[in-house]
């Protein structure tokens, strides 16, 4: 996800939940809140409807959502809502406090709608999740997505590892934290076969299997970890 799909998605959504919260809008009005062309504007509402938003256009008035239309918790899996944190963390690097302001208040409305659990879960992802802006890298993996999961549930999880002198071994980890660096994605994890943290880089991990057996959460924030580590 580049800058400029990253800001298309906060508009996405904040032009949704300002459909949701006014009676109509109208493009010139979505541009200026936006600091966009009305012609950006027009493309954005084409885009909502054909993901299935029932947006109406009022001639001569402007925009408004069908009546009784609201987000519902269901759309939302544990998994997409942590792709939303990754994007959260990618606006936070964004230099437009007011970009930021409208990304992170739709963000909070978003959340409302989320149950306890995931909406305790992806909050604590948040606090465990570090992300360093790099467009020039390509970060490679396939287990991001299950690794959010096991972070957040506590499972236990079997990896099969490769490190940097190509030796090959199985561990059984208890994920901690992701840590976007300029390279590639890190976890953090507790290593029973070390019996201490260990980093893991995502694109080494070959195998991963999320096993039923749960971990005691370990009782400390990101920052703790950092201060008693580093």
């Amino acid at each position: 996800m580049n800058d400029n799909d990253t800001k298309r998605l906060s508009r996405l959504t904040a032009i949704l939940t300002q459909l949701q919260t006014k009676r109509l809008l109208t493009a010139p009005e979505l541009a200026r809140k936006f600091s966009v062309s009305v012609r950006t504007i027009y493309r954005d509402i084409k885009a909502l409807e054909q993901a299935g938003v029932p947006v109406f256009t009022e001639e001569g008035k402007g925009y408004r959502l069908m009546e009784g239309y609201k987000i519902p918790p269901v759309m939302f899996t544990e998994s997409q809502a942590n792709a939303l944190i990754i994007a959260e963390q990618l606006v936070l690097k964004n230099k437009d406090t007011s970009f930021i302001k409208d990304y992170l208040e739709a963000i909070d409305k978003i959340k409302a709608v989320l149950g306890h659990q995931v909406k305790d879960n992806v909050n604590l992802l948040s606090e465990r999740t570090r992300f360093t802006q790099n467009f020039n890298n390509e970060r490679n993996s396939n287990n991001l997505s299950d690794l959010q999961f096991a972070l957040t549930n506590f499972y236990v999880t079997k990896i099969e590892y490769t490190n940097e002198a190509n030796q090959t071994s199985n561990r059984l980890i208890e994920p901690f934290a992701l840590l976007s660096t300029q390279e590639n994605w890190l976890l953090v994890a507790w290593c029973r076969l070390r019996t201490e943290f260990r980093f893991f880089r995502l694109d080494r991990i070959k195998k991963l299997e999320m096993l039923t057996e749960k971990f005691a959460p370990h009782k400390m924030t990101l920052q703790e970890y950092f201060d008693k580590n580093h």
